[in-house]
């Protein structure tokens, strides 16, 4: 441990102390945990831009009106938006329905068999490698608290957070990550119906090109919260969506005669 913390930077080290003072400890566990809507932003952008995109390439793989490029792409970027931010809301509230109903079930034995639960507690801190007295004192000051209780119990035993991310939010950074980074695909052909022959005949050529930024992009974003470089992040979500791009042009060229 001292070897790893001398390998550190300087700088690195003295914030290190700084936030383990004491006082800074406190005052971050006093603070409370910050939810992290990251991974709703992330599963927005990556799929608005890959549906969107896979929309465009089906249509230009089909040869069909440049028009119902934007009528296809605009229905997409909001019903499936919606869709996904529905979803997301009922999957995020699923979850703290279960943990709900958990705490609840867990109120109810600990009112009902307290020894067969103080069992649990001690079973669960011997899995730990608390023993004897430690293991006594462990169970006692845990089972003191019936609230310190039940959370032990949903953590320990049934693996919850004993909170999560607030639904309707997570729903809402959804949709607005799928809206905008979505709508970056079609941005050559709007900006085409607006100002005509702004991108000539390669208005799919720029799309791919802004697709493609837009997946490095994001990934770039990423990165330094999940502790991956920024190019391996950014090359992973760039073939995710070359790869649904290829079969949505691949699908349409092989079905341009029905079009």
């Amino acid at each position: 441990m001292s070897r790893l913390r001398h390998d550190l930077p300087p700088a690195v080290r003295a914030r290190l102390d700084r936030d383990h003072t004491p006082e800074a400890i406190q005052s971050r566990l006093n603070a409370g945990m910050k939810h992290s809507y990251l991974r709703d932003f992330i599963y927005g952008a990556i799929d608005g831009a890959v549906t969107t995109f896979a929309v465009v390439a089906g249509v230009v793989g089909a040869d069909l009106p440049l028009g119902v490029v934007i009528i296809l792409g605009l229905g997409n970027l909001f019903a499936d938006g919606f869709s996904m931010a529905i979803s997301n809301y009922l999957g995020t509230r699923a979850d703290h329905q279960i943990r709900h109903r958990t705490r609840r079930t867990e109120e109810m034995h600990i009112k009902t068999i307290p020894e067969g639960e103080r069992e649990e507690i001690r079973q669960l801190f011997a899995g730990k490698g608390f023993t004897g007295e430690q293991l006594d004192m462990v169970v006692d000051v845990i089972t003191a608290d019936p609230k310190r209780w039940v959370d032990t119990m949903l953590t320990e035993e049934h693996g919850l957070a004993l909170e999560g991310v607030t639904p309707w939010r997570a729903g809402l950074m959804t949709f607005i990550a799928f809206v905008l980074i979505g709508f970056i695909p079609l941005l050559p052909y709007v900006i085409d119906l607006l100002i005509p022959g702004t991108f000539g005949s390669f208005k799919f050529e720029w799309s791919a090109a802004m697709t493609g930024a837009a997946f490095v992009i994001v990934g770039a974003v990423k990165s330094p919260f999940v502790d991956e470089s920024w190019w391996r992040s950014s090359i992973e979500t760039l073939i995710i969506g070359g790869i649904a791009a290829a079969m949505a042009f691949g699908i349409g060229t092989a079905l341009r005669g029905l079009a």
